[in-house]
């Protein structure tokens, strides 16, 4: 069982190392200063693959933590 979550937790390692590094930056640059940066696709982030992204992070970074506490424990 502890050779299963060490390579389930290994495996989730590495894709969340992925999906960070997919991620856009969140600053908007020079047009944030004239709310350039409140566009249409600014405020629905959360249907494009963007907010995606944020959302499938958040989730692996739970299992990430569970995963982690659970390897630590000694059973």
């Amino acid at each position: 069982m502890r050779i299963f979550l060490t390579i389930v937790f290994l495996l989730v390692c590495i894709v969340l190392t992925g999906i960070v590094l997919a991620q856009q930056g969140k600053d908007a640059g020079l047009g944030a200063i004239g709310g350039i940066g409140d566009t249409y696709w600014g405020k629905n982030k959360s249907r494009s693959m963007e907010g995606r992204l944020v959302k499938i992070t958040t989730w692996l970074a739970v299992l990430f933590i569970v995963l982690a506490i659970i390897l630590n424990l000694n059973f």
